[in-house]
């Protein structure tokens, strides 16, 4: 007897609708994310005199901790109001080479039991939280029918370098009127994600799901405030070279030259302790004159490093169970670097 289908069985999950329900968004907190995104629109595009600073753990794991470490961001960027603009970094869902713990949504209790419907009520719980902080947020959109859920409280999306060139995410990203931005691929291979900017900016016309729960067919206008990524890959892409040939093939594209670096990943050579001479290139180039990179993104939290986790360990405080990430000290000396940098060349922004 031929087998059906690989499924071992099948269960309820809360619709969109159902959660907001229960986890409403307030007036003034859609307020302020419609504010957060204006602000990051126009510091892509120049209009603002700021660096957007993308920054945060790999993945969050614990709640209690997530709130500490975005208060403690908060207060840095406070202190930097006038030259940059922090967004935090909330990622629910981990992308697998082959496979292992996908996140706090899949997994929420780190005991593969995969609660799904609590770590969706988990997640929009969190960013409530966060957002009535007035902390905006940052996530990668990994499964596109988690945006249904979420995506009301995002200020700023990523696309990775695995699903950059999935046609899927640049029909859920044309959706959203959410900045994007599209990392190039694993092996630093560029194209794809300016592809993916350009598709992205079209009307689609695919199958989701709306708010119901129900299979649709959505029909969009286009997200004209996407980006590329630059975030190594063989070797790294953050040098002024790289920068430079980025910013030739973006014009090329009929694209405007405007570039994230991601101080992580490939441009780190997966040394989170790294990022910060990645950083020390970005000032360097910007002191020289370049005008096109207008953000970068950070792997921090509480505590340095990364643990492994299983059933033998205790998960430690403060400390990453994914990629290894910088601390709150060292995000601050960054972010204070940064700042110091960018009050000594004020003529940048007028170009």
């Amino acid at each position: 007897m031929v087998k059906k289908n690989n499924i071992n069985n099948e269960k309820y999950v809360i619709t969109p609708k159902e959660l907001k329900l229960e986890l409403p968004l307030t007036s003034k907190i859609s307020r302020d994310i419609f504010y957060s995104r204006q602000t990051i629109n126009n510091i892509i595009i120049g209009k603002i005199p700021k660096i957007l600073i993308v920054c945060g753990p790999c993945s969050i794991h614990n709640i209690e901790e997530t709130i500490t470490y975005a208060l403690s961001l908060k207060e840095i960027m406070s202190k930097h109001n006038d030259t940059i603009y922090i967004v935090m970094r909330v990622y629910f869902e981990k992308p697998r080479t082959i496979t292992g713990w996908k996140g706090l949504i899949n997994d929420p209790y780190i005991n593969k039991t995969y609660d799904i419907n609590h770590g969706l009520y988990l997640a929009r719980k969190l960013l409530l939280k966060l957002a009535y902080n007035n902390i905006a947020i940052a996530t990668e959109v990994l499964d596109p029918n988690i945006t249904h859920y979420l995506s009301d409280l995002i200020s700023w999306c990523a696309i990775g370098a695995r699903t950059t060139e999935s046609q899927i995410h640049r029909e859920i990203i044309s959706s959203l009127n959410i900045p994007t931005g599209f990392k190039n691929n694993t092996d630093g291979s560029i194209i794809s994600a300016i592809n993916s900017i350009k598709s992205s900016g079209k009307e689609h016309n695919f199958i989701t799901i709306n708010q119901n729960g129900h299979v649709c067919i959505k029909k969009t206008t286009g997200n004209k405030h996407c980006h590329i990524i630059l975030r190594g890959g063989v070797k790294p892409n953050y040098y002024s070279n790289d920068v430079k040939q980025c910013e030739q093939q973006l014009v090329l594209m009929g694209l405007k030259p405007k570039i994230m670096i991601d101080c992580s990943h490939g441009n780190s050579g997966k040394d989170y302790k790294k990022q910060e001479i990645v950083v020390d290139s970005i000032i360097s180039q910007i002191k020289n004159g370049n005008t096109s990179i207008f953000g970068l993104m950070l792997e921090s939290y509480i505590n340095e490093g990364n643990q492994i986790i299983n059933s033998y360990n205790k998960i430690k405080y403060g400390i990453s169970i994914t990629d290894g990430c910088i601390n709150l000290k060292t995000t601050e000396n960054i972010c204070n670097k940064i700042a110091y940098a960018l009050k000594q060349i004020p003529l940048r922004f007028l170009l």
